[in-house]
């Protein structure tokens, strides 16, 4: 690419190198189209760089930390230090080898890199201003677009982020030291996530939240088991309560909330997180000059194909709607560039899997038993206590259980919901099952290592056929 004043054409211009962008651009040069991806920042986006990554590495290493020091059962005695500036350089050496990965590959398979911030600037063109003093920008043509901006966390009204008193996720994942105490602002599966990780550190944690329960995007039953094992952390809960305010108090902040009877109260912390849920970054991409118009939540409406109302024009990711979840947005990107080089691709969202990395984790695919039923199924579900796996029992983790919810008629697997250690693998069992239209007796039939945590998956779908062997049938 050359900068400045000359244009110069692409068949498909991707914005934004986030897992949507990266995987569509990879795709694209698969197919031997030739590809551009513009990307502001960071390749790999938020997910790589301030998300998904560099939290699982935190939470990996202060679940180190704090099974060590809770280990006497085992025997085990000990009281780890921990240096926080070192477990984030720990993290960000991490982040830097798969971003790193990303760009190799996009540039092994053909993709032209582009650094800038893209805008549209008509039907076919997007002008492109490149980062740094003096870069100036350019223009490029394009026959079709993916837009893959991806999300930003939402600020919440009298707490705009400003790195110090008031944190997003992205600033408490780069934190080198250990906070005394934290207001946490939502218990959402981030701010419950992070939630763990300060207080396995030693921090005091406090979460509001304006909603009645934790993680209510989940079943109660499934979300009690988290909560109550986050209290054992010593997190302390407030519902009902909405942030209002905050101030500068005693080296510290003071948060109000105020609940639905107008009461305030006040929460005392070093520092506030506020975690309410991220908003698609479709604000900067001068929409308007392509034609295209964002729902009023600021989402691009796509069809099965991943193409907008443009007809030339696709967006995938967090920009495209619920579920935000990566791999939902790398097999949407996927799909958008093999339906761009004519072949016969499209989406089918039956099975997209989701998983929370709390103590324990969460994975959930398809539909809930009620769920199933609003759909017209007649649901039979089956049940395993994690405190039945022997495997779960020798971890020292034996908190929740595994439920599968099957079509009673034809013993089709609808859904699953686990809550339990490695639930964000052991779900993937379910969703292959749900996508490949497995049955009970076919899951049933498969013989599971022992001693596994997936024997539990093994174990509630035979439960639900009422033979399970290490758990009382229904």
């Amino acid at each position: 690419m050359v900068v400045g004043d000359v244009t110069t054409g692409t068949d498909v211009l991707i914005i934004g190198a986030g897992p949507g962008g990266y995987v569509a651009a990879i795709r694209a040069g698969q197919l031997d189209l030739d590809v551009t991806l513009v990307e502001k920042e960071a390749y790999g986006g938020t997910c790589l760089n301030h998300g998904c990554i560099p939290s699982k590495a935190l939470i990996s290493a202060t679940d180190v930390a704090h099974d060590a020091s809770e280990a006497e059962a085992m025997g085990i005695h000990a009281d780890p230090a921990v240096d926080l500036s070192a477990m984030v350089g720990w993290k960000d050496e991490i982040v830097d080898q798969l971003t790193g990965g990303v760009e190799k590959l996009c540039k092994a398979n053909g993709v032209n890199l582009v650094e800038g911030r893209a805008e549209f600037a008509g039907e076919n063109t997007v002008r492109v201003a490149h980062s740094g003093e003096g870069q100036g920008s350019e223009s490029i043509e394009f026959e079709h677009a993916i837009v893959a901006t991806g999300s930003r966390p939402i600020e919440v009204p009298n707490f705009e982020f400003d790195g110090e008193h008031i944190i997003s996720s992205r600033d408490a994942l780069a934190l080198d030291e250990v906070p005394e105490s934290l207001v946490v602002v939502g218990a959402g599966y981030i701010g419950m996530e992070l939630s763990t990780v300060f207080a396995k550190l030693g921090t005091d944690v406090t979460i509001v939240e304006m909603l009645d329960s934790a993680l209510p995007a989940y079943e109660d039953d499934v979300a009690r088991v988290v909560k109550s094992r986050a209290e054992e952390f010593g997190i302390d809960f407030h519902f009902g309560e909405a942030a209002s305010e905050w101030e500068e108090s005693g080296g510290g902040i003071t948060v109000m909330t105020e609940n639905e009877d107008g009461e305030i109260a006040e929460f005392g912390a070093e520092k506030a997180l506020v975690a309410v849920g991220r908003e698609p970054v479709t604000d900067t991409l001068n929409l308007d000059a392509v034609g295209l118009e964002p729902s009023e939540g600021g989402f691009l409406d796509t069809d099965d194909r991943a193409r907008t109302d443009v007809e030339h024009v696709f967006a995938v990711g967090d920009v495209a709607g619920e579920p935000m979840l990566a791999h939902k947005g790398m097999k949407e990107g996927e799909v958008a560039t093999e339906v761009i080089a004519g072949e016969p691709a499209a989406l089918d969202y039956q099975s997209v899997p989701a998983a929370v990395f709390t103590d324990p984790e969460i994975g959930t695919v398809g539909m809930t038993e009620s769920e199933a039923e609003e759909a017209g199924f007649s649901p039979v579900v089956g049940e395993m206590p994690m405190q039945a796996s022997g495997r779960a029992l020798t971890l020292g983790e034996s908190e929740g259980f595994v439920r599968v919810v099957a079509d009673d008629d034809a013993g089709f697997i609808l859904g699953a919901q686990i809550v339990a250690p490695e639930a964000s693998e052991m779900i993937a069992e379910f969703g292959l099952a749900i996508e490949m239209g497995a049955t009970l007796e076919d899951v049933a039939a498969t013989i599971h290592t022992h001693p596994t945590l997936g024997e539990a998956v093994m174990e509630a779908v035979e439960n639900a056929q009422g033979k399970a062997i290490h758990t009382l049938n229904r």
